[in-house]
């Protein structure tokens, strides 16, 4: 195998752990109002040998303890939703998480993903309870009041429900962006230069493609005119705001489809017409559904290893994370 590919497959990986914030009740901590846990065991389990967590219960922090009456979601007559006990209990705890979740991002604020307990008034991501003000008409509307200030403060983060992570499809999107945000935030450390940056864009261009045609066409011509921007800094944000919202959409069939017919072009002058035609009926049934995205890519990480290109071999759209964490084999 040529050595760049070996690169890429095998070592853009050996870095340190990444670090992804979490609610602490889903790594096993008994902190949940009833005092216990709802351990999510690929957070616990399977990502940890990739992720350094670093975990909190907001409603602990805050100073309740555990067990304690649970908490809700409140919407007032004037619209505004607060956070309070289900119990009737007086007392408004909304300031006090906001203050608690604006001093604690501030904190730690080099994370690049975030897992937050589903349904939780203080940490669920969507579709929280939110009652009127007699405890009646609860709506599945709402967000918990941490998880709203860390979309609020970190609008480009990755941000998961343990639940919705049972999906293969939101959790190979979650993971994707989360090593590509870590990648981001170590060339902002290390190596933060107009064209290290440019470089990181090209390495991710099939990848981008995959997600967004048309969003992948405006980030190109945002890089394309990066020298209009007079602060490096300030076109770090946007392009950090833009790239990681892209990544945000969901690659679809077609849209890979694309990409691996794309793919299929850097080999036309090497393969013979047999392979050819190996490759074009992989790519077919992947269309139609009859094989895994991975099939038509391990055809092609072979041709690659025979027949190496060194723009595609630097791609990130083969390798966007360790091959170990098999989140391929059933998309």
């Amino acid at each position: 195998m040529p050595k760049i590919l070996m690169s890429l497959k095998q070592n853009d990986f050996t870095h340190k752990k990444i670090i992804v914030g979490i609610s602490s009740c889903l790594l096993g901590d008994k902190v949940r109002f009833d005092g216990g846990h709802k351990c999510c065991h690929l957070a616990a389990d399977e990502l940890s040998e990739f992720f350094e967590y670093q975990s909190t219960c907001p409603e602990m922090a805050i100073g309740l303890p555990t067990p304690r009456p649970a908490l809700r979601l409140v919407q007032s007559k004037t619209g505004e939703v607060r956070l309070k006990f289900s119990n009737g209990s007086e007392g408004d705890l909304t300031q006090l998480m906001n203050d608690y979740s604006i001093e604690y991002l501030r904190r730690f604020n080099q994370f690049s993903g975030y897992i937050v307990c589903a349904k939780s008034p203080s940490c669920g991501l969507e579709r929280v309870r939110v009652y009127d003000p007699i405890g009646n008409g609860n709506k599945k509307s709402g967000t918990g009041i941490f998880t709203e200030n860390l979309k609020r403060i970190m609008p480009w983060l990755p941000i998961e429900e343990d639940g919705r992570l049972n999906d293969p499809y939101i959790r190979e999107n979650f993971i994707t962006r989360v090593f590509a945000l870590n990648e981001l935030n170590q060339l902002k450390i290390n190596n933060f230069t107009r064209q290290a940056l440019i470089d990181f864009h090209t390495r991710y261009k099939l990848l981008l493609l995959a997600h967004s045609q048309p969003l992948y066409r405006q980030l190109g011509r945002f890089v394309a005119n990066n020298k209009d921007w007079d602060s490096l800094e300030t076109f770090f944000v946007e392009y950090r705001n833009r790239f990681m919202a892209l990544l945000q959409h969901q690659a679809t069939r077609r849209n890979h489809t694309n990409v691996l017919m794309h793919v299929q072009g850097y080999f036309k002058q090497d393969l013979t017409s047999k392979q050819r035609q190996a490759l074009s009926q992989l790519i077919l049934e992947y269309r139609q559904g009859i094989q895994p995205l991975l099939a038509p890519l391990t055809l092609i990480n072979h041709y690659l290893s025979e027949y190496p290109d060194n723009y595609l071999s630097k791609q990130k759209y083969f390798y966007p994370y360790p091959q170990s964490l098999r989140l391929r084999y059933g998309l």
